[in-house]
């Protein structure tokens, strides 16, 4: 009789003390705002500068219907959607302006980012204007700056992201390469500068991917579907040369949505 009060006081005591955490994990599960939303940042590649159909309201940013974050969000419908990214944006405008949206329900963020910090616009200009030595100069400039300088700037960056954000999956995008090497092009860039052109992509690739796995984050390396549709290929997702100038080298409506897109979604 006796063992028999002592195993009923013994079950009641362990359902009243269950009952009683799952209340309280309920209760602090309601207080805390599901980690749904997403926040896209970062620069022209993220805004979607050279596919056109901008949102007038973002001014210089030029971030675009077409971008590979709107598609996604119009697709999925997160709970919240925050397209902050802008061209021209370094990873100083990224920490200094872009993070304002993130907090404890972000559960996803994307950004690519450091080409500019790395002279990308510049780079460019001395390429198509100054002839292969200059080039390949100006792109030996960028590698080294990429290697030294820019692990340093990501940190920042990606530390930042996780402090404000700190349950949301980040998704880093990588740069494609924008040349087909031995294609169609018969005017232009030399071969040379091409190849070097398309070897700084797979430096800050590189230096992105293992900034991003340091910090838990998932890389989406872009290669992998732009491959056969780059300049000189003969049905290229990137711009050439263009007017307004700006746009110039970034991808094109299809190469966000069939370039982007799918590796981002992918990622996810």
């Amino acid at each position: 009789m006796r063992l028999s009060r002592i195993a009923a006081m013994a079950s009641a005591f362990f359902v009243t003390t269950a009952l009683a955490l799952t209340g309280a994990s309920a209760a602090v599960s309601a207080e805390r705002p599901l980690a749904t939303g997403y926040v896209a940042l970062g620069d022209s590649y993220a805004a979607g500068v050279g596919s056109g159909s901008y949102d007038s309201g973002s001014g210089s940013c030029k971030r675009s219907t077409k971008a590979y974050p709107a598609l996604w969000a119009a697709a999925h419908s997160p709970s919240s959607f925050d397209f902050v990214a802008c061209s021209g944006a370094r990873t100083g405008d990224v920490t200094g302006g872009q993070l304002g949206p993130l907090g404890a329900s972000t559960g996803l963020v994307s950004i690519s980012i450091g080409g500019n910090d790395a002279g990308f616009a510049d780079t460019m200009t001395t390429c198509a204007l100054q002839g292969e030595s200059a080039c390949l100069d100006r792109v030996a400039k960028a590698v080294d700056y990429i290697n030294s300088t820019l692990p340093g700037q990501l940190d920042g960056v990606y530390d930042a992201i996780t402090q404000k954000a700190p349950a949301a999956h980040v998704v880093v995008l990588g740069y494609p390469h924008f040349y087909k090497i031995g294609g169609s092009c018969s005017a232009g860039l030399s071969e040379k500068s091409r190849s070097a052109i398309n070897g700084a992509a797979d430096t800050i690739n590189g230096v992105t991917a293992k900034r991003a796995a340091d910090h838990g984050f998932s890389f989406a390396d872009v290669n992998s579907t732009f491959t056969g549709h780059e300049l000189c290929s003969g049905d290229p997702w990137l711009h050439s040369v263009t007017v307004p100038v700006d746009e110039s080298y970034h991808p094109t409506a299809t190469g966000q949505s069939d370039g982007y897109l799918p590796v981002f979604g992918s990622a996810v």
